[in-house]
């Protein structure tokens, strides 16, 4: 518990056996309430690790996709009775020791959604984001800060805080199964009046740190440049995208 919230922790994982232990135990545990991790089907121990940690495990049998797995992890983490969910990859390219700080940003009142970004800071490319990756997430950053009318310094993190709220008014069961879906939320969070705020994150780019090459890195930017053009097409009225509705939400 944090101030009497019930915190969990979701990590999508695939392929995380080597990280996932060191990402779980730097977490300051004393204040989560319960940690799930979702395997999309992992070909390593990814699962038998988990377990060796007394996580709760959930394991696709086929994989299933990023945001499919994201899908799980939030579904579950509402089951479960969640006030407060923190999204973490469990690759250890984000510090899991700043879980609270992120969690402390959606109890404060002041944010419904907190983003721990690589950009603030300036840390990126000395924490070995490829350059290419660095130049493509200001671009993407700039042209949907432009479309939908806020100002963040990365739309690409994944490490992210999200209020209960949050995800029983999005409608993220219609999002993407792919990387794209990160992307989505955030649109559809400033769609739904939601409030954004970030902290600085350290990254870290190494061997075992997941990434995705270079192909479905511009297919991924199509996607999130797709997602701005629908969030204005839908906010002028011109045309609707399920992205954008909740309405089989039971309110």
């Amino acid at each position: 518990m944090i101030l009497e919230k019930k915190l969990i922790v979701v990590m999508p994982a695939y392929n995380a056996e080597k990280t996932l232990r060191q990402t779980y135990e730097e977490m300051p545990l004393k204040y989560v309430d319960d940690c799930i991790v979702v395997d999309d089907a992992s070909g390593d121990s990814t699962t038998a690790v988990a377990k060796e940690l007394g996580l709760r495990v959930f394991v696709h049998q086929k994989n299933m996709g990023y945001g499919a797995n994201q899908k799980t992890c939030y579904r579950n983490a509402l089951d479960s009775g969640a006030d407060i969910i923190v999204m973490l990859h469990p690759d250890y390219q984000y510090s899991p020791r700043l879980v609270t700080a992120l969690a402390s940003m959606i109890l404060s009142g002041h944010y419904d959604i907190a983003l721990g970004s690589r950009i603030l800071g300036g840390m990126a490319l000395s924490g070995g984001m490829p350059v290419y990756k660095y130049i493509s997430n200001r671009f993407l950053t700039f042209a949907e800060n432009m479309a939908v009318g806020i100002k963040l310094s990365e739309y690409h993190s994944g490490f992210r805080a999200f209020s209960r709220k949050v995800l029983e008014t999005i409608p993220y069961e219609n999002n993407s199964d792919d990387f794209v879906f990160d992307n989505e939320i955030l649109v559809q969070a400033v769609h739904f009046g939601f409030r954004i705020g970030e902290i600085s994150c350290p990254t870290k780019y190494f061997e075992d740190a997941s990434s995705i090459n270079f192909p479905r890195s511009v297919r991924y930017g199509i996607g999130c440049l797709s997602t701005s053009l629908k969030y204005l097409l839908q906010k002028s009225g011109k045309m609707k995208f399920p992205l954008f509705d909740n309405s089989w939400k039971v309110r």
